[in-house]
C-alpha cells in the first residue's frame, strides 16, 4: 500500500474511532506501529522498535510541531535539523554481528517482523559485510527497500506481455517482492536500498544524525541523495520546495521529506509518543495531489440522530495512488455555497483529510446538462418530513422509527464506547433486524439462546456468547447508558458530566432544561436536546423497559483518581495521533480534571488533533491554550 493511501486510511480510521470510540480495538493500527506479521515466515524481534512518523502537510503544521517539542526541550531551536527524502518503499531492519549481515526483517508490528534474510541478500546495494571500522559488534541498520521506477516499468511491461496483470505501484511490488518464498523471484525484481538510521543495544558514539548518515556511507550503505542540514525551519521550507521540484527527475518514489532533530542527545530526551511516533522527527509531506473527475450523483446517509449526511458518488479516479469513488459533502449548505451540481466536473483532494473531499466544480467544463441539487423535503429512507432546526447546519429526519435511524441507533447502542456488547456488530444487528428479533434497543435484552439458534452463523456456542455479552453489558455505568441512548449532541464526555452531576437516571429524567444547562460544560443546545428527549413518552417507556431488564441506572463513585488536573477544564477535539477521544477524556477525568464538550472562558486548554473544527477557532478567539496529545501526556508525567 502506498504511503499516501496509508495516510488517508489511517486518518479515516482515527476519525472513525474518534466519533465511534467503541470501535477501537487493542489491535487497531492506531494503537501500534505497523501490521502484525501474519505469514509463515520466521519471526524476528527488533533490538529497538521500528517507529512510524507523524505527518505535517504544510509549513504551519511543521512550525506547530517545533513549538510542541520546544516546550519539552527549548534547546531544539539551536540544534538544527536533518532533512532526508522520505522514500516510498518498504521499511526493513538489517542486523549485523561482527560486521556480517546475520538477519534481515520487515517492520512487522514495530516490535516483531518477518525474517526475510535470503531475499535481502539478493539486493546488490545491501552490503553482506561492513566496510571500514568503527561499527559496533551488534547493530541494526534501518532503511527502505524500493523499486526503481525504470525497473518497475520494465517488470510491468514483461507481465503484460505474458498476459499477467501489472502491479499497481512500486511500493506494493517492493513489499511483495521481499516476502517471496523463492529468493530468485526477489532477485529478478532488481530492488534497491537506502539506509537512514542505526540502532544498537548501547548508545552509538555519534553526536548528530548527519554523522550517522556519513558513517553509514563509510560502512558501505547507500543513503538517499539530496539530504541537507539546516539550522532552522525557515531554512527548511525552500529545501522542501526544491526537493518537491526534483521528484520527476528521481528514479524512485518519494512523498515528502523527513525532518529530524539533528542532535542525538536531544532525540533521546524528546523520546517517543505513545510507543508509536518519535517526538524528534516528522514527515513533511509534499503538496497534495488534486484529481479531476465527474460527479455522478449526490446521495444521503441517515445517521442515528436523524442527521442527513450528503455524499458524492464519483466516477472512479486515482488520487495519490488510490482509487476514489466517493467523497464527503459535509452538509447541504456547502453544496449550495460551492454550487456543486450533479454532472459537474469536480476537483477532489485527499491529502491530510480523513476521507476524500470535493474542492469545488470546474465551472468552465460545464455543458449545461448539470443538475442543481436541493436539500430533500422528506427523509430518503422513510419519507417523513425533514426538519431543519434554526441555527443548525444539519437537516434531520425526526422519525425515531426511521429504518436508517433505528439501524444506526442499534449499532451505536451496542458499540464499544457505549454498552460494549462485543459480539453484536454491524452485520449481526442487520441480521437480527431482518429476522425481526430486535426493533429497538430494549429488545436486545430479550434475546435468548433458543431465539438465536437456527439463524445463519448461530450455533449454540455463538448464541451463548452473544447472550453472555448482552448480560455483561447490563453492568455498564449510567454514563455509558446515557451515551448509548443516542441523544442528539450528547457525546461520551457530556454523558459523564451529566451522570456525575445527577448520579442516577431518575434525577436526570426529572431535571429541567435549566438544571441540565447549569452543569459546567453543558451548553443550552445540549440541555434543550436532553430535556426534549426525556419529555417524549416513547423514550420514557423505553427507559422503563431497560430498567425492567436490570440495567445499571446509577453512576458509581470514581475509583483510583488523582488530583493532578484538579480544577482544570479540558476540551478534546479532532483526531489524536494515538488516543481515541474517549481514552483522552478518561485520562483527564482520572487525573481529577473536567472534560467539557464546548469551549468557554473557563476552559483551561483544548487538546487538539487533526481536523479540530470550530472548537479550535473558538479557543483562539478566547485566548485559550491549545495543546496536543503529547503535551497532555507530558503534563501528567511531569506532575506524577
Amino acid at each position: 500500500m502506498p504511503d499516501a493511501e496509508y495516510d488517508r486510511l489511517f486518518r479515516e480510521l482515527q476519525e472513525l474511532e474518534r466519533n465511534n470510540p467503541e470501535l477501537q480495538t487493542p489491535d487497531s493500527p492506531t494503537q501500534r506501529v505497523g501490521a502484525e506479521p501474519v505469514s509463515s515466515l520466521e519471526k524476528h524481534t527488533h533490538i529497538v522498535p521500528m517507529l512510524s512518523l507523524a505527518n505535517a502537510f504544510d509549513h504551519g503544521e511543521l512550525l506547530a510541531w517545533e513549538k510542541r517539542i520546544r516546550k519539552l526541550e527549548p534547546g531544539v531551536t539551536d540544534a538544527g535539523y536533518q532533512l532526508e527524502l522520505k522514500i516510498d518503499g518498504a521499511a526493513v531492519s538489517l542486523t549485523y554481528e561482527k560486521g556480517m549481515l546475520s538477519i534481515a526483517a520487515t517492520r512487522g508490528n514495530g516490535k516483531i517482523g518477518e525474517n526475510i534474510t535470503p531475499n535481502i541478500r539478493t539486493i546488490p546495494s545491501i552490503p553482506l559485510k561492513l566496510r571500514g571500522d568503527g561499527w559496533p559488534e551488534r547493530l541494526e541498520v534501518r532503511g527502505e527497500v524500493y523499486f526503481p521506477l525504470d525497473a518497475f516499468a520494465q517488470l510491468n511491461e514483461s507481465r503484460e506481455a505474458a498476459g499477467e496483470s501489472p502491479f499497481a505501484n512500486p511500493r506494493n511490488a517492493a513489499a511483495g517482492s521481499l516476502r517471496q518464498l523463492d529468493p530468485k523471484v526477489t532477485q529478478r525484481r532488481r530492488l534497491q536500498f537506502y539506509a537512514f538510521n542505526v540502532v544498537t543495544p548501547d548508545r552509538l558514539d555519534f553526536e548528530t544524525q548527519h554523522e550517522v548518515l556519513d558513517s553509514l556511507r563509510e560502512w558501505g550503505f547507500p543513503v538517499a541523495p539530496h539530504r541537507r542540514t539546516v539550522t532552522n525551519l525557515e531554512e527548511a521550507e525552500p529545501v522542501i520546495q526544491e526537493m518537491e521540484g526534483r521528484l520527476p527527475m528521481l528514479n524512485f518514489q518519494a512523498d515528502g521529506l523527513v525532518v529530524k532533530v539533528d542532535n542525538l542527545d536531544l532525540q533521546d530526551r524528546l523520546g517517543v509518543v505513545g510507543g508509536r511516533e518519535p517526538r524528534w522527527a516528522i514527515a513533511r509531506k509534499f503538496s497534495p495531489e488534486i484529481a479531476v473527475t465527474k460527479l455522478l450523483d449526490i446521495r444521503i446517509n441517515v445517521g442515528r440522530t436523524g442527521a442527513l449526511n450528503p455524499y458524492a458518488v464519483l466516477e472512479p479516479v486515482q488520487v495519490t495512488g488510490v482509487t476514489v469513488s466517493h467523497a464527503t459533502l459535509h452538509n447541504f449548505d456547502l453544496i449550495e455555497t460551492k454550487d456543486i451540481r450533479i454532472g459537474d466536473t469536480v476537483e477532489v483532494i485527499r491529502a491530510g483529510e480523513v476521507i476524500p473531499q470535493i474542492l469545488g466544480p470546474v465551472r468552465e467544463k460545464r455543458t449545461g446538462h448539470e443538475r442543481k441539487f436541493s436539500a430533500p423535503k422528506v427523509c430518503p429512507v422513510c419519507g417523513t418530513g425533514v426538519e431543519h432546526p434554526e441555527g443548525e447546519v444539519m437537516h434531520y429526519c425526526p422519525n425515531a422509527a426511521c429504518e436508517g435511524r433505528v439501524l444506526e441507533s442499534l449499532i451505536h447502542f451496542a458499540s464499544r464506547g457505549a454498552m460494549d456488547i462485543r459480539t453484536l456488530g454491524v452485520q449481526r444487528v442487520a441480521q437480527l433486524r431482518e429476522a425481526k428479533l430486535i426493533r429497538d434497543v430494549a429488545e436486545i435484552y430479550a434475546l435468548t439462546v433458543d431465539r438465536l439458534i437456527g439463524l445463519d452463523g448461530f450455533g449454540r456456542k455463538a448464541a451463548e456468547q452473544m447472550v453472555a455479552a448482552i448480560e455483561t453489558s447490563k453492568k455498564q455505568p449510567l454514563s455509558r447508558l446515557i451515551f448509548a441512548l443516542g441523544i442528539r449532541h450528547v457525546g461520551s464526555a457530556t454523558a459523564q458530566l451529566m451522570s456525575g452531576h445527577f448520579g442516577n437516571m431518575d434525577s436526570l429524567m426529572a431535571a429541567t432544561e435549566a438544571e441540565v444547562g447549569g452543569i459546567d460544560g453543558v451548553g443550552p443546545i445540549i440541555a434543550g436536546a436532553v430535556a426534549e428527549f426525556f419529555s417524549l413518552q416513547s423514550n420514557q417507556e423505553l427507559i422503563e423497559r431497560l430498567r425492567g431488564y436490570g440495567l445499571e441506572f446509577t453512576e458509581p463513585e470514581s475509583a483510583g483518581t488523582s488530583s493532578i488536573l484538579a480544577g482544570q477544564v479540558y476540551v478534546v477535539t479532532g483526531t489524536l495521533p494515538n488516543l481515541s477521544r474517549t481514552q483522552a477524556e478518561e485520562i483527564i477525568a482520572k487525573a481529577g480534571g473536567k472534560v467539557a464538550s464546548s469551549v468557554t472562558r473557563k476552559t483551561t486548554a483544548i487538546v487538539a488533533g487533526e481536523s479540530p473544527g470550530s472548537k479550535l477557532q473558538r479557543a483562539q478567539e478566547l485566548g485559550i491554550e491549545i495543546i496536543d496529545e503529547a503535551e497532555l501526556l507530558h503534563r501528567l508525567e511531569a506532575a506524577s
